[in-house]
């Protein structure tokens, strides 16, 4: 059991302190009983908005993730059906500022129409992303309308229900959502780490005790409306495959037949030895390429799902008998940089020959025997040179600049750039790999916030340059 102690403040605030001296690092958590269930029909997806606008800064904060991150930690956080949860995870002497940018948000946010304006863009560009233009992504609407009554808040999705609904939240919906659920009085702080209980209690009264309490309401939700009757419906959509979902009524987070479904769930589809991968997968025609059983773990009444993906969109199975499998694998691959280096027109095959033996040695301490026995070829690949890495960046930002032109933005990439990211995804071990993440957190991330945030102008070239801090935008 984990050992913890608990506070509570004059203003309601609920404190979780756990001391773990084995740690340099130190979570702090705060969890707000809010979520989508505290939403109306007619104005869904707030719960979820909130959350993004908490990040828009507050009273003495301007930049969250940047305060968070010069403390050498990092921040996030989430919304459910039920709660709102924001997180930081840093080192433990530098506690102290995730309880100041907590407590600041927590008493006066940020919330501008500037703020709002931005995060209403970025949630409807998420709920295109998510919902709209992925693969089964507006599962859960059709799965809670056909589950619940229309008037239950389980009825929808966090996301919400369309993004007309986003669009039309106010900065007087955002006023009052915050004043009515966010406030010391229905939250918990819990941290976890390297800090004694005495520094944590002192800590929250210090930047949390001033805060007054909200007077949050008492919610009163309806009863679910589960289907007297199985119902069935078939929709149809741009997807990979036929998925198969299943969906059962269950009890409230809390209860004994709550735990009695999840624990179901783990024995039918917790790993290889699981009944659903033994029967479906391992041991049956080939109809299933993938299977899982979950719960939606909610508060009040939830349900559990049975989720079958078929082999191909019309239920056929795979034949693999004229098959050819490629495998890559890292393995090996410093002993086999090491090797390469030396080498030369005169020893090439010597070398090839002695390394490629040394890795087969590798293989077999790692593979299976049953699978490394019907191997036909080995093939072992040069390093790539940072010039090859250069060309493979040119490569991605071409894409790039491919995927903003129907956006109305021209895209102009310097040699500079090209050498900074090159040098920012250069890693002999692993290819060409590190450069897409190099491009994500380089240049993608940067420059969706400018451009989400009208910082740059389709009228002019997007120019992006180096220079000894990094890369420079400019338009």
């Amino acid at each position: 059991m984990i050992s913890f102690e608990t506070l509570t403040l004059d203003n309601g605030l609920k404190i979780i302190s756990n001391r773990d001296p084995n740690t340099a690092m130190a979570a702090v958590n705060v969890l707000y009983d809010t979520g989508s269930r505290d939403e109306t029909r007619d104005l869904t997806g707030v719960a979820h908005l909130f959350e993004h606008v908490m990040f828009g800064g507050s009273a003495h904060v301007s930049d969250y993730s940047a305060a968070i991150e010069a403390a050498g930690g990092s921040d996030n956080a989430w919304t459910s059906n039920d709660y709102t949860n924001f997180y930081e995870v840093l080192p433990a002497v530098n506690i102290e500022t995730a309880f100041w940018l907590e407590s600041d948000r927590m008493l006066a946010p940020t919330l501008s129409e500037e703020v709002l304006d931005v995060q209403r863009r970025v949630v409807t560009e998420e709920f295109k992303q998510q919902c709209l233009n992925r693969p089964y992504g507006d599962l859960g609407h059709h799965l809670r309308r056909l589950l619940y009554d229309s008037a239950h808040p389980y009825s929808w999705p966090v996301i919400g229900l369309e993004p007309s609904h986003i669009a039309r939240i106010t900065r007087d919906d955002a006023r009052r959502w915050f004043f009515s659920h966010y406030g010391p009085d229905n939250a918990v702080l819990a941290v976890s780490g390297n800090v004694d209980h005495d520094r944590v209690f002192a800590l929250a009264e210090k930047w949390f005790g001033d805060i007054p309490r909200r007077g949050i309401a008492r919610r009163s939700l309806p009863d679910p409306g589960f289907p007297q009757a199985d119902v069935v419906e078939t929709v149809t959509g741009a997807v990979p495959t036929t998925a198969v979902v299943i969906a059962f009524p269950m009890a409230p987070y809390g209860t004994r037949p709550y735990f009695a479904a999840d624990t179901i769930t783990d024995i039918l589809s917790a790993g290889r030895s699981s009944r659903l991968y033994r029967d479906l997968i391992i041991g049956g025609d080939g109809l299933f390429s993938e299977v899982d059983a979950s719960i939606a773990g909610s508060r009040h009444e939830g349900f559990l799902m049975l989720n079958g993906r078929l082999t191909d969109n019309t239920g056929r199975t795979v034949n693999f008998k004229n098959t050819i499998i490629i495998m890559t694998s890292n393995l090996g691959s410093q002993y086999i940089q090491a090797q390469f280096a030396g080498i030369t027109p005169e020893n090439r095959d010597h070398v090839i020959g002695d390394t490629k033996e040394k890795v087969m040695e590798m293989l077999k301490k790692t593979i299976r025997p049953e699978f490394l026995n019907r191997i036909d070829e080995t093939i072992m690949f040069l390093p790539l040179t940072k010039e090859e890495i250069a060309e493979v960046v040119t490569l991605q930002m071409n894409a790039v600049k491919k995927m903003l032109e129907p956006q109305g933005f021209t895209l102009n990439v310097t040699p500079a750039a090209i050498g900074y990211l090159a040098d920012e995804g250069f890693d002999p071990e692993f290819g060409a790999r590190p450069v897409k993440r190099a491009i994500q957190r380089c240049v993608l991330n940067d420059l969706s916030k400018k451009i989400l945030s009208d910082e740059v102008s389709r009228e002019k070239p997007i120019t992006i340059d180096a220079d000894s801090n990094g890369l420079v935008f400019r338009n």
